[in-house]
């Protein structure tokens, strides 16, 4: 639990160690149990290891987010896939029309987004669970790195997001939380 939650911090710096491929069907193994709405599953994963995707990602970040992720071991985009009802006959096989409810183009990718998000914190939460640690980042560019990498696809980003052996040194203090009662209010 402490390694999970009470213990865990933002990665801001990583250890000189790469993250495998075993590590990532690993993180996939668990995090592809979240829940979404009819199980829908748009999360998207792009794994940028080449230097020509690593490069794509860094154009589009800025300042310190730029800086941390050139010293990831591993850099991701998190994306939705606007078209996850191309899927739904696997993934939701005992609903016929399934498809049916999601051909409003803007309530689809609405949708794709906000699932993402959720099974984004089950990421977040897997690769806790493996001893890594992760730095998820809005601070980008996201038209500019959807152009660029995601282009002709029906993906959109949703954030980028690195990940490695975190190096307990980058850690900064910890920041304050809300108290019990202005977050779980009684009615």
């Amino acid at each position: 639990m402490a390694q999970l939650f009470v213990d865990a911090h933002t990665a801001r710096t990583f250890l000189d160690e790469p993250v495998t491929d075993a590590q990532i069907e690993s993180l996939y193994e668990m995090m592809k149990w979240a829940p979404t709405t009819m199980n829908i599953q748009p999360l998207r994963l792009i794994i940028a290891r080449s230097d020509a995707a690593r490069a794509q990602v860094l154009e589009h970040l800025g300042g310190s987010n730029r800086e941390q992720a050139e010293a990831a071991p591993l850099i991701t985009v998190v994306c939705a896939d606007s078209n996850f009802h191309d899927t739904l006959s696997e993934v939701v096989p005992h609903i016929a029309n399934a498809r049916e409810f999601f051909l409003d183009d803007e309530r689809r990718e609405a949708t794709a987004r906000h699932q993402t998000w959720l099974q984004s914190g089950y990421l977040v939460m897997a690769i806790r669970a493996l001893g890594l640690g992760c730095g998820p980042m809005l601070g980008y560019d996201a038209a500019g790195l959807d152009a660029a990498m995601l282009a002709g696809s029906s993906l959109v980003s949703t954030m980028v997001m690195t990940v490695g052996v975190p190096d307990p040194a980058g850690y900064g203090e910890r920041r304050p939380r809300l108290d019990l009662d202005r977050v779980m209010l009684e009615r």
